[in-house]
């Protein structure tokens, strides 16, 4: 009993080993960070990000989004990073291999404003427009090496992520500059349906896929 509860204690005591909190005009974040190994620009970098990115996207996609965001660094988990209850975790295995790739933090509170019901749409939307913010928010993509995929006759719009955002980009330049603020609402209100596209530009969303094949230029 004495041995188990001594390793309880010290388990609690590592649990969250550097912790922080930063104000960004009425938005709080607190970090919490399992890993003392990472080099402390990392926590930094967040910090920044989230100072800078996450009140325009409250600004412009949804005012009603939570004043307080908690990210994680998890030792343990084996993915890059998710957005989960108000709160996003990220692996410290992946800000090891990649600790240039900070941006990834607006891909996930885009999540946090998205806050999307059950049933909202389409899973491939969702993660199309997180990307697509990543796309127009993030402070230093180019530092990590992440852009919007290059188009290929093999993709589909239903791929999701920066294949979708790229073709979000497209239909935004050639048809509706509001479309990816338009879809977001529509999801959180669970308005949107497979007619939304053609509400919003006169072609379904087949119809401008077929067009995005035939010329799919964007200016980036």
């Amino acid at each position: 009993m004495i041995q188990i509860l001594s390793k309880y204690v010290l388990l609690s005591c590592i649990a969250f080993a550097i912790t922080g909190s930063i104000q960004a005009q009425k938005y709080t974040l607190s970090y919490e960070s399992q890993d003392e190994t990472l080099d402390p620009s990392i926590q930094k970098g967040i910090e920044k990000i989230f100072k800078k990115v996450y009140p325009k996207l409250v600004k412009d996609f949804n005012p009603q989004s939570q004043k307080h965001v908690t990210i994680k660094i998890d030792t343990a988990y084996g993915g890059v990073a998710y957005a989960h209850r108000g709160a996003i975790t990220i692996s410290s295995a992946w800000l090891h291999k990649k600790p240039e790739d900070l941006d990834l933090v607006t891909h996930e509170l885009m999540h946090l404003v998205q806050s999307y019901p059950g049933g909202a749409g389409p899973g491939w939307l969702t993660e199309g427009i997180a990307d697509y913010v990543r796309f127009k928010y993030a402070l230093d993509n180019e530092r990590a090496g992440w852009s919007l995929t290059p188009f290929s006759p093999s993709q589909s719009y239903e791929n999701s992520y920066r294949i979708t955002a790229r073709f979000l980009l497209w239909v935004s330049q050639n048809y509706d500059k509001n479309l990816v603020e338009k879809l977001d609402e529509d999801l959180r209100t669970k308005t949107y349906t497979a007619e939304t596209w053609e509400q919003y530009t006169g072609k379904t969303v087949d119809q401008l896929w077929e067009a995005y094949t035939a010329n799919p230029e964007v200016s980036i």
